[in-house]
């Protein structure tokens, strides 16, 4: 997903680029880690009409070894999203690395946003990714930029959460969309009810998350104390998945387009139909995209789900770096 600037009003930018200092680095967990970022520019930083980031989703601009990052202040002052194709024509070895977060939390008066990053373990050559590389030894001081939205440019770009009329919630998720889910819950109402159910890689991972009464959480891990060996991403969450939500008995044949999430991104909302969700079930899940699309399919095809109730977000695919 590429980050996109467009003009909403006169020299009124959609995205910003901003420039942060790190005032604050916190372990929560054996594989989650806060970053605290501050610059008196986020003051000006986006949120929906209420003032909630929810699901926002943000690019962090994380500096190649050795090279300090472009001035993507001038690069925001390009047309349209010709900023983005500028920087990739850049050269890969100075430019510096994109990657997409969530937004944890953000006290835009006091200009501060949390950021919490999900520490992977290193890929099979041995070599962590440069975001999980960064994340791992960051420190207070240190200098970034985010990408994300303007307050002074109307509805915020970023955020997929908007369950509409519907009271009852299923939020489904690994251990990326745990930031996500986690401000979500942060913003419901006290009658919401529901079932949230995540995967994590351990129970060491499990977080006190602040919910409504009525919405049960549940966290399976993926490794046990009793086992050397983890189980299958998201095998766990499925299953979870399936025991939740039964399948329904008489359930319309539902035609669903295959998603190859190898060349793909399997990101679906109800926006996509031009649609707002209803009083029925409404859910978001968020993941591995293998894994994802397997609970679009049962919920869907299975259960019955109208689609146009279902935020579907392929957050990452196993194996597969983000595209740049």
């Amino acid at each position: 997903m590429s980050a996109e600037t467009t003009l909403v009003g006169p020299e009124v930018k959609a995205l910003l680029a901003f420039e942060v200092e790190v005032t604050k680095v916190q372990s929560l967990s054996p594989h989650f880690k806060r970053v605290t970022f501050t610059a008196d520019q986020l003051r000006h930083f986006g949120a929906d009409e209420q003032g909630r980031t929810l699901d926002l989703r943000i690019k962090v601009m994380i500096p190649s070894a050795g090279h300090p990052l472009p001035d993507f202040a001038a690069l925001m002052e390009l047309p349209d999203s010709s900023w983005y194709q500028s920087w990739l024509r850049m050269d890969p070895e100075s430019r510096g690395f994109m990657r997409t977060y969530t937004v944890r939390s953000a006290r835009t008066e006091q200009g501060e946003i949390d950021v919490d990053f999900v520490l992977h373990p290193a890929a099979e050559d041995g070599v962590a990714g440069p975001a999980g590389s960064w994340a791992e030894r960051v420190e207070v001081g240190e200098r970034v930029v985010l990408i994300g939205p303007n307050s002074q440019a109307g509805p915020c770009l970023g955020i997929e959460f908007k369950p509409g009329l519907s009271r009852r919630l299923l939020l489904v998720g690994d251990e990326t969309a745990v930031p996500a889910i986690a401000a979500i819950l942060e913003s419901l109402e006290p009658d919401m009810q529901g079932e949230v159910i995540l995967e994590v890689p351990e129970a060491a991972d499990f977080q006190d998350l602040a919910a409504p009464s009525g919405v049960k959480i549940q966290w399976v891990a993926r490794a046990s104390a009793d086992s050397c060996r983890g189980r299958i991403h998201g095998e766990l969450l499925d299953a979870a998945v399936r025991a939740a939500v039964a399948p329904g008995s008489a359930v319309p044949p539902v035609e669903l387009e295959e998603v190859n999430v190898d060349e793909e991104i399997l990101w679906e909302t109800p926006d996509d139909f031009g649609f707002e969700p209803s009083g029925q079930l409404y859910a978001w899940i968020a993941g591995e995209a293998a894994v994802i699309r397997e609970l679009r399919r049962y919920l869907v095809r299975e259960v019955g789900m109208d689609r146009r109730q279902v935020a579907f977000m392929g957050y990452w695919r196993q194996g597969k770096a983000e595209g740049a």
